[in-house]
């Protein structure tokens, strides 16, 4: 097959204890997950989940054992950190019963949701999508995926972010408001999920905002920890 120009690379992320590559698909975010992020968002209760798409181009691929540079984003002067649990998908499957979940997981990782808060906040103002707030170019890094059979007990996992070294977030996977479980139930009721999507599945309470200069470490008990400059 001919293409009018030379097409992108695959986006993908390193694996654990594998030489091979897991290519990524989609990237879909859960909004709001934790209840004391969503207090601080100025939400409370336990709404109905929702969710966004960040492109795979968006991924920035964190290596085990290296510190990936993130550029800092243009036409933001508020860039905020979200760590998150992210959930690699394995197989296709749609309406998948949570019981049934676990079936599609092929494994976990670290992850941002890095956010250029100023323009999110002036989207939501206008009721307009948060696309120029959440889906710019390196706002996704993640760390290498653990297999799901390596990961231990992830829905109990404590999850943390330090920023040159002081905690700014720090909570438990099983604080979620929509469970892996569940969250894949929804998203699946709306989007048929494919092999190689992700989710990443919300950020505790403590997001703030990071400068040029700034070392972002993250991780999930049992999991390969993240570690990201702002450059």
């Amino acid at each position: 097959m001919r293409y009018v120009f030379t097409p992108p690379a695959v986006a993908s992320l390193p694996v654990v204890g594998s030489p091979e590559r897991f290519p990524v698909h989609r990237i879909y975010c859960v909004g709001r997950n934790y209840e004391e992020h969503a207090k601080e968002m100025g939400f409370t209760g336990r709404e109905p989940p929702f969710f966004f798409i960040k492109p795979a181009s968006t991924l920035l691929p964190v290596e085990a054992g290296a510190t990936a540079e993130m550029p800092y984003p243009s036409l933001t002067s508020n860039l905020h950190h979200e760590i998150e649990l992210v959930v690699a998908i394995g197989k296709a499957g749609k309406n998948i019963r949570a019981a049934d979940a676990a079936e599609y997981i092929y494994g976990y990782a670290v992850g941002l949701d890095m956010t250029r808060r100023d323009l999110q906040n002036e989207m939501k103002k206008q009721g307009r999508p948060w696309c120029i707030g959440k889906a710019f170019e390196h706002s996704a890094p993640i760390a290498a995926i653990t297999p799901a059979a390596q990961a231990g007990d992830v829905a109990k996992a404590e999850i943390a972010l330090q920023v040159n070294g002081t905690d700014r977030q720090r909570s438990h996977v099983s604080q979620l408001i929509w469970n892996i479980a569940e969250t894949i139930e929804h998203l699946s009721a709306a989007w048929e999920l494919q092999p190689g999507d992700l989710i990443m599945t919300g950020t505790p309470e403590g997001v703030s905002a990071v400068v040029r200069g700034d070392l972002l470490e993250g991780s999930v008990a049992g999991l390969t920890p993240l570690s990201v400059k702002i450059v």
